[in-house]
């Protein structure tokens, strides 16, 4: 299979911007006054724990739920409200739902007829995601990281200016990561933009250029990767761990236990001074750790002791985030 990751046309420039969205379900809030930006030109990762309000953002993104407020706005606009949405924001959220009785040239043609695509789009796709050997053959007969590649072409395949994937490395082996990586950057090269949620933190570190971090709904930590990786956090003792813990709970500061009665706290060491202070907290111990790698910075930011099952294998989200459905 050949890996071609060239695009076919100079990107238009198309930003994602969720402004200040909340969405309940059940009386449970899912999503929290979330409000971040993806830029054309740049490869954004979408972290959280399972169950932090990833797959809800991105249905509301593309119009598969509404937020109860807020906004999610693609290039400025909803997505309901795009004339033809395919073919500004291409979008995988499951390629298992890809129909399993279609080939795969079969399956482009078919979503390149519906966007008014020509037919030698599906041709030229189905080599740049490295199935033109595939072509031929059903779906239902594919490997999980054939599918995937699929998926990535069906997004592909009305040409847009934003990619949106959902755990696209998910089944692919390492020349499919390598070859997902190298489209990925390509695309943000050519002025595209790209929101990429995943729970494999090595391959999101080796591929992204920005950084959005969620906890509970909430925005934890937005930026790009040079600076929250570089970023150091405080280790931290008190006489009373319980009122620091009390306090940084009341703040929504992220703060992980280590060794004796010290925790690790993602503020700075003047900031969790400050906040010592105003809370009236005697500290015995205060110094910068170096914070290392995203996993560490995931983990520490998120409030996450020890790699969730989601985190360490990319685990569906639970029932209290309701599975993608048209709404």
């Amino acid at each position: 299979m050949t890996s071609q990751t060239t695009s076919t046309a100079a990107r238009g420039s198309v930003a994602l911007e969720v402004r200040g969205v909340s969405k309940s379900y059940g009386g449970r809030t899912v999503v929290d006054d979330l409000s971040f930006t993806c830029q054309p030109g740049s490869v954004t990762g979408f972290l959280g724990p399972n169950g932090a309000g990833k797959s809800t953002t991105l249905r509301i993104l593309t119009g598969l739920a509404e937020a109860d407020a807020g906004q999610a706005l693609v290039g400025g606009s909803p997505y309901r409200s795009l004339e033809n949405p395919a073919r500004t924001i291409g979008v995988m959220l499951d390629a298992r739902a890809l129909h399993g009785g279609r080939t795969g040239l079969e399956t482009l043609r078919l979503t390149a007829r519906t966007l008014g695509m020509p037919a030698s789009r599906a041709d030229e796709v189905l080599e740049m995601v490295g199935l033109a050997d595939a072509g031929l053959k059903r779906v239902g007969g594919y490997s999980y990281g054939m599918r995937q590649r699929l998926g990535i072409g069906v997004a592909l395949i009305g040409d847009p200016s934003v990619l949106m994937l959902d755990e696209p490395a998910n089944g692919l082996d390492p020349e499919g990561i390598r070859w997902m990586r190298r489209l990925l950057r390509s695309f943000a090269d050519a002025g595209g933009t790209v929101l990429l949620s995943s729970h494999q933190l090595l391959e999101v570190q080796a591929t992204v250029d920005r950084l959005v971090v969620i906890a509970q709904g909430c925005l934890v930590r937005e930026g790009t990767l040079d600076e929250l990786t570089g970023e150091a956090g405080t280790r931290v003792g008190v006489l009373d761990p319980a009122a620091l813990r009390a306090a940084l709970d009341k703040h929504g500061i992220a703060y992980e236990h280590r060794s004796g009665d010290q925790l690790e706290v993602s503020l700075a060491p003047e900031d969790m001074g400050r906040l010592a202070l105003r809370e009236q907290l005697v500290l015995t111990s205060l110094g910068a750790t170096d914070r290392g790698g995203l996993e560490e910075v995931f983990f520490t930011l998120t409030g996450q002791s020890e790699p969730t099952a989601a985190a360490a294998g990319g685990a569906d989200a639970p029932a209290s985030e309701p599975a993608a459905t048209a709404s």
